[in-house]
């Protein structure tokens, strides 16, 4: 009798959006072998989350994604507020800052989730990666050392993690057990879509339109870079209305509630209903399957959080996996993704909960630094290992984000760049460099830093911090990242 071929693999990801697309690009770039499905026929084709904040930035210059990132997005452009057909006032939603030493990435970009996909899955092939698209998880089953994946096409692929990235609705987390504990932000149904409109409409792609006291419901329309078309949001007052996503519902929604007419509507590119919702899985981690991104954490939209913080928890994962897989890391190393994760995504709960009911009260809608996310840090981790004493209050430690700054001809993000660990000694003598997954440098004084020696992990983040070299190779050892004979 035939039996069917088991396939193998390092690491199986379910879901091509935005994270698990980027926990791809970073498997790849260590030599790590992943498997990517998609149950779709092709990538997300809609705007949906729209902006890239300021970590997510510097996430994907280090992945080599951030140049096609910048081509086809832009800055926010400012808000304009309509009471009917009149024209009102303008002002920012984000606000704007200038860069800095440390901080290269000052503003959120605007950017259609469609087109930062197309980014990073063009990136994810200049590495060798790629997506099984039409290929949707149908079950999986794991043992002591391996997980198996059923697929929709047939196949049976082992590996020895699974990542579930597939959004909100996971069936990963699902088969798993896994509860979701959260509340419906704002029980009134929205609707989001993509239009194009004919040339002679009367909104322009010079602002941000919103049309706060529309009747039924709030409108905004986003013109989006690099496109022709809008972002069209809808919020309904009545919290049992139905929601019509038909592109000629649209065409009559938008012209019962604005100035414009529906043959102003030229074409519905996408449409989809959703209610304001945040929650949290109970946990990140079962054994060998990991959570990330919407599987793990829904968000209110309000303050472009969600796609960015499941960036940066493939960004978390992703270095984990390389270390365990292809460096000897103790599989222990895998547990500090939930322990890191979780509360950060907690945080980010917060944060969009609030702007969101704010918003709806008509209060506090400038988006300003608590949405850039580069404050949030590791700081209660495991893996933050502080040896220094007698800090100031502001001083950077370990769990921080590592800042950016002057190094030689370049940049210290020129230096991190890559999968490796940095060591940087900031007015203090440098070590002998203690494996090949190190890169070393020295700096007679940067204010950022301080004084010590500050080991940077591959995500960007301070993991040890010394006066001396005094317990670095033992922090090195249980990263995977100190010479073998060194390790155990």
């Amino acid at each position: 009798m035939e039996t069917s071929k088991t396939a193998e693999t390092d690491v199986v990801i379910v879901g091509a959006g935005p994270t698990g697309l980027v926990l791809a690009i970073d498997l790849a770039r260590r030599g790590v072998r992943a498997l990517l499905v998609e149950k779709a026929d092709r990538l997300f084709p809609g705007s949906r989350g729209k902006g890239i904040q300021p970590r997510s930035q510097e996430v994907l210059d280090d992945l080599g994604a951030l140049p096609g990132i910048l081509a086809a997005g832009s800055l926010y452009p400012r808000m304009r507020a309509w009471d009917g057909a009149e024209r009102q006032g303008e002002w920012d939603m984000m606000a704007r800052s200038e860069p800095t030493e440390q901080v290269p990435y000052a503003n959120i970009l605007l950017i259609p989730q469609s087109r930062t996909q197309e980014v990073l899955y063009a990136r994810l092939r200049e590495l060798g990666g790629d997506v099984r698209f039409g290929a949707a998880l149908t079950g999986f089953r794991q043992s002591e050392d391996s997980v198996e994946a059923e697929l929709s096409t047939g196949e049976t692929v082992r590996a020895s993690y699974l990542v579930a990235a597939d959004g909100g609705r996971s069936t990963v987390r699902k088969a798993l057990g896994i509860g979701m504990t959260g509340e419906t932000v704002d029980p009134r149904p929205m609707l989001v879509a993509d239009v194009r409109l004919a040339p002679g409409a009367v909104v322009d792609r010079a602002n941000w339109h919103v049309w706060p006291q529309a009747p039924g419901g709030g409108v905004a329309l986003c013109p989006l870079p690099g496109a022709d078309h809008f972002q069209l949001v809808v919020t309904f007052d009545d919290e049992s209305a139905a929601v019509d996503t038909a592109p000629d519902a649209v065409r009559r929604l938008l012209a019962e509630r604005t100035p414009l007419a529906e043959s102003d509507v030229a074409d519905v590119l996408w449409a989809s209903d959703f209610r304001a919702r945040a929650a949290m899985a109970d946990r990140f981690r079962d054994g060998r399957v990991f959570l990330a991104g919407d599987a793990a954490h829904v968000h209110s939209p309000a303050g472009g959080q969600g796609l960015n913080t499941g960036i940066q928890d493939a960004y978390n994962l992703g270095w984990k996996l390389g270390q365990v897989l292809r460096r000897g890391a103790p599989e222990a190393l895998l547990d500090s993704y939930e322990a890191e994760r979780l509360p950060v995504a907690a945080q980010v709960l917060g944060i969009t909960t609030r702007l969101h009911r704010a918003s709806s009260e008509g209060e506090g809608t400038q988006r300003g630094e608590e949405v850039q996310q580069l404050a949030l840090g590791y700081r209660d981790s495991a893996l933050a290992v502080e040896t220094r004493t007698g800090l100031a209050d502001d001083a950077l430690r370990a769990g921080d984000r590592a800042p950016d700054g002057p190094c030689g001809d370049g940049r210290l993000f020129d230096l991190f760049r890559g999968p490796h660990f940095t060591l940087l000694a900031v007015g203090v003598p440098l070590p002998v460099p203690a494996g090949d997954l190190v890169r070393t440098a020295r700096l007679d004084a940067y204010e950022a830093y301080g004084t010590g020696l500050f080991l940077i992990r591959p995500d960007g983040y301070v993991g040890w911090a010394g006066a001396d070299a005094e317990g670095l190779d033992g922090y090195l050892a249980a990263v995977g990242a100190a010479p073998v004979g060194a390790r155990g």
